[in-house]
């Protein structure tokens, strides 16, 4: 839906660099400069890209280029460390992305589900995660989440998913490889339905900004023929689904996207995904008070993942304004859980972070001010 911006540098891959400084009548190494400078370096504009001539950078800002990083409109921190940012874009639109210190609560399924097993070294962080959006909005309507709310906008360039990134290291002053950064896909919008987009911002953060491919998570909400698609992808994250229910009545009513591709065909794209070695597929089960939350549903859930490689994220409902359900008691948490494990699959509860500054899972909406969460 959108187009990537033809006077930025950021989301253009080394191949489309390649072009501009041959066009541009500059030798072919240029490219290489230009590419480490804006995703490695993460310069804020041409003038700092001291490896090209000055001639060269002249050149390139009489032709209107930039490097179009985008611009952090807004910070909210929350009492537990994370922050949320508001991320405006060229257009005037803006999405939300968080930072998450010490750990990610589960979210980036690399095995630390609690993200305590993140040490301090002298005061500061050992281990973050950035949650990135891929849409302005979602148009998959699960009734429990705030950016549902928003409908969809449009899809992000790949530069602008990128940019999100590079716009969050900078603030925080992250220097990689040295600091591990997780990345979650699991912001705004829906990645499979921005696939061509979603693709091409891994493959430059993983060959550019330098953030391994095993160190990223995409969560989709059950885009089966790009379940399929994925697998096959060459460079790709981990791969997260979003279940939520237990039964096809029941998911069809919190997420409609069920009716099109219910529970036996994403089941079934999610049993033939090609898992690396040590990989486990991982489910994200949104728990509603009185609604998906039952001994029941559990048993359920059992049957439906029953002898995959996966593990099961278990997430108490954020709540928001808009939003009809509850969070469930810790008690009915534990139970459904325990369920889960006595069967033998590997089943974590993700702790909230950022909930008191709607950061949350779920709580993403484009935010400008805070209402007190009763």
């Amino acid at each position: 839906m959108s187009r990537e911006p033809q006077t930025a540098l950021l989301g253009l891959d080394l191949q489309e660099l390649t072009a501009l400084v041959e066009e541009a009548g500059e030798a072919s190494y240029r490219a290489r400069q230009l590419f480490d400078a804006v995703y490695g370096q993460r310069v804020l504009s041409t003038d700092q890209i001291s490896t090209l001539p000055k001639s060269f950078r002249g050149s390139l800002q009489e032709r209107g280029m930039t490097v179009g990083l985008p611009t952090v409109e807004k910070k909210f921190v929350s009492r537990d460390g994370t922050v949320r940012y508001l991320v405006g874009l060229g257009d005037g639109q803006s999405v939300e992305t968080v930072w998450m210190p010490e750990g990610d609560g589960g979210e980036a399924g690399d095995g630390s589900e609690g993200g305590d097993d993140a040490v301090r070294t002298n005061s500061r962080w050992s281990r973050a995660t950035i949650c990135v959006s891929s849409q302005v909005g979602c148009a998959v309507d699960c009734q429990f989440c705030m950016t549902a709310l928003l409908g969809i906008k449009r899809n992000l360039s790949g530069g602008e998913i990128v940019g999100q990134v590079c716009a969050v290291l900078n603030d925080q002053q992250v220097a990689l490889p040295e600091s591990r950064v997780n990345l979650v896909f699991m912001g705004m919008g829906e990645p499979f339905l921005n696939y061509d987009n979603f693709m091409k911002a891994v493959r430059l953060l993983v060959e550019g900004v330098g953030i391994p491919e095993s160190h990223m998570t995409v969560s989709t909400a059950g885009i089966v023929p790009r379940i399929y698609d994925f697998g096959q992808e060459p460079v790709r994250s981990k791969l997260a689904i979003s279940l939520n229910a237990s039964n096809d009545e029941l998911r069809t009513r919190l997420m409609p996207i069920n009716k099109k591709w219910n529970l036996e065909k994403l089941m079934a794209a999610a049993r033939a995904f090609p898992l690396r070695n040590r990989e486990r597929l991982t489910f994200e089960y949104v728990l509603l008070a009185e609604v998906n939350d039952s001994i029941r549903n559990a048993r359920e859930v059992v049957e439906l993942v029953r002898g995959m490689r996966a593990k099961v994220n278990l997430i108490a409902l954020n709540p928001g304004p808009g939003i009809d359900f509850r969070t469930p008691s810790e008690e009915r948490v534990l139970a459904f859980q325990k369920v889960l494990v006595a069967s033998g699959i590997p089943t974590f509860i993700r702790r909230p972070r950022g909930r008191d500054i709607y950061a949350a899972c779920g709580q993403l909406k484009r935010t400008a001010e805070l209402v007190p969460l009763s």
